[in-house]
């Protein structure tokens, strides 16, 4: 697969899109907060948060020095907040096991609170050069498609995944850092989910699933994320916009005012406490209260 790996390197390294975390210098610390960032939510909400959250808290030590809280309300509304609450303990962590410096090392990293195995690679890679395979979404449809001859990647294999990747890569620790960035680019720009533009491909006259004339996919599928208006998380976001937008405790009586459903609403409400994102005050000025941790 030596040809199928200098194609993606060749062709990422002739021009690829421009993000903070792919420039020359960009901090590790940055790319790690890019890696939080990223999961679950579009690069173009990524790339202005990032930049916020980078001029408020630089290093780790800087982010670990506040109340957990105030990540939680500088995430704003990036989505599945509890990566906020991950990410302050990743900082604190850092900062005092780690003297405050992001680690190479792919077990130090996975040791970190919210660090699973794709954003420990990623950090390693793609901070560090470090040869180590970096299997996202993208690049399972990748690999699905181009080394598998599958339309869809389907649920996530990720032990088989990771050795199929590490397969790929060059010895090179430099050119395997731009096979990873590749395949994870083509996977977003051009190999996409719904609309794949083969004819722009660096991989379509030896890609299996081109050749093969497009089979339909009939393995087994991810599971289907459920509708997201109405949803409990629907209005956990709700609540937490409430108590981000406060410097102060929120009364229990007007978060109750928030959404109609009561029942619905409680269940929100104790999950957010549950997860550490919110907590309860008793008997304050106004009654019981919620405030940020």
């Amino acid at each position: 697969m030596a040809d199928w790996a200098d194609r993606i390197a060749d062709w990422y390294r002739s021009g690829h899109r421009d993000l903070p975390w792919r420039r020359p210098g960009f901090p590790a610390w940055g790319t790690l907060v890019s890696e939080f960032m990223l999961q679950q939510t579009p690069v173009a909400r990524v790339v202005p948060a990032l930049e916020r959250w980078l001029t408020r808290w630089p290093t780790p030590a800087d982010l670990a020095a506040e109340p957990p809280g105030e990540a939680v309300r500088m995430w704003e509304r990036l989505g599945y907040p509890r990566r906020a609450l991950n990410l302050h303990g990743a900082a604190t962590a850092i900062a005092e096991r780690h003297g405050n410096v992001v680690p190479a090392d792919v077990d130090a990293l996975l040791a970190l609170p919210g660090v699973g195995p794709y954003t420990a690679r990623a950090v390693a890679a793609f901070a560090y050069g470090v040869r180590t395979p970096v299997v996202d979404t993208n690049v399972r449809r990748v690999l699905a498609r181009a080394v598998r001859g599958e339309g869809e990647a389907g649920p996530p294999r990720t032990t088989a995944e990771l050795l199929e990747m590490e397969a790929l890569l060059p010895l090179d620790e430099e050119r395997a850092r731009l096979v990873n960035a590749g395949t994870m680019e083509l996977g977003q720009t051009v190999c996409t989910a719904r609309s794949p533009r083969c004819e722009e491909c660096p991989l379509a006259d030896v890609c299996a699933w081109r050749l093969a004339g497009f089979p339909s996919y009939e393995g087994r599928r991810a599971a289907v994320q459920k509708r997201y208006e109405g949803s409990d998380r629907q209005v956990r976001g709700i609540v937490l916009r409430e108590l981000r937008g406060s410097d102060t405790p929120v009364p229990t009586r007007v978060i109750e005012g928030l959404w109609p459903d009561a029942g619905q609403l409680a269940r929100a409400v104790d999950g957010l406490l549950r997860d550490g994102l919110a907590l309860r005050i008793e008997g304050g000025r106004d009654g019981d209260e919620l405030a940020l941790p």
